[in-house]
């Protein structure tokens, strides 16, 4: 008798043990987690997005750029689209005022506040502002011709968003590859993943200031701009930004081959000089991401599957789930 208790005790307490791991294990990112709570949510979100991105089509790029931004600082959490106008003055500006995020496209905010919206008046208080904008990102890369993946659900929002918390969490335009691939393997991203997701740089555009130091004051190279640049490119280029001091909004595409293609030009571009950022001509010079920047030019195939897998994976970093989040009724207010 005395053995048989002992077997149930110990039964007792391995099921009690299983229980309270699985209560306190978060719950994992599911792409059928809206299944029975909102079914039709991403028909809603690729609706909205889809109407957005025909009424202006450089939604799609700067959407990306949102989604890259968002889950570099503190993971996928909707915190950069807070605004700074729904925040009072006795909390911290929240990321988007942050100088590096100031660039970030007001359609792209528009883009990812509709679709919320419509989501609210659909299933109130249901599906978070951060897998509203992992799915804008997914869908729109599809409208621009570029691959389709399926989107693991479940993220919950910030609580916070704070300024401070930006610097330092993303590249920057002159940074050499490797500080860039130290920075994304802070996040737990490879080279290969780097350069896979710098292909989004196949659309969109940069504003002059953000790569000006390379067309003046070189000592090196031909007339003074970096060498790396391709001369008639960067001739073109000053012509463009002549007026960039006056008028901060002059810009030039990231792709000036097929700019509003999503394809691996971005990618032949690079050892013709005729890629825009620094950054970006970094990926050539550094042999450990060369290789790639190779793969991807030669094989759109190849570059597809791993722009897909490397975007799943960034969805991923730091996200929050269960009770480590909140769901925000608008995507750009805490409250």
């Amino acid at each position: 008798m005395g053995t048989l208790l002992r077997r149930r005790h110990i039964f007792s307490l391995a099921l009690f043990l299983l229980l309270a791991a699985a209560q306190a294990a978060p719950p994992r990112l599911s792409p059928n987690y809206y299944r029975h709570s909102c079914p039709r949510a991403e028909r809603i979100v690729s609706d909205v997005i889809a109407a957005k991105q025909r009424a202006n089509p450089s939604t799609a790029a700067g959407t990306l750029r949102l989604f890259f931004h968002d889950c570099f600082v503190n993971g996928c959490d909707a915190s950069v689209l807070v605004s700074p106008l729904s925040t009072s003055s006795s909390t911290p500006p929240p990321e988007r005022a942050a100088e590096i995020n100031l660039s970030l496209p007001g359609d792209a905010f528009d883009a990812v506040d509709r679709a919320k919206s419509a989501l609210e008046s659909a299933c109130p208080g249901v599906v978070s502002c951060a897998d509203v904008l992992a799915l804008a990102a997914r869908d729109l890369v599809g409208l621009l011709g570029g691959p389709r993946w399926p989107v693991a659900l479940g993220r919950r929002d910030a609580a916070r968003s704070d300024a401070r918390d930006v610097d330092g969490s993303l590249p920057r335009t002159n940074m050499s590859a490797r500080a860039m691939a130290r920075l994304f393997a802070s996040k737990g991203l490879a080279p290969r993943e780097m350069v896979a997701l710098a292909g989004a740089h196949t659309v969109g555009f940069s504003h002059c200031a953000e790569f000006a130091g390379r067309l003046y004051g070189f000592r090196h190279g031909s007339d003074g701009f970096d060498p790396r640049l391709n001369p008639e490119f960067a001739r073109a280029l000053r012509r463009s930004c002549a007026g960039y001091r006056a008028d901060p909004t002059v810009s030039i595409f990231n792709d000036v081959v097929t700019p509003r293609d999503f394809d691996e030009t971005y990618y032949k571009n690079l050892p013709r000089g005729l890629g825009l950022l620094a950054s970006d001509a970094a990926l050539w010079e550094y042999p450990p991401t060369r290789v790639f920047v190779q793969r991807y030019a030669a094989n759109r195939t190849a570059f597809f599957q791993d722009f897909a897998a490397a975007m799943q994976k960034l969805g991923a970093v730091g996200v929050k789930t269960g009770r480590q989040g909140v769901i925000r009724r608008r995507c750009d207010a805490l409250d």
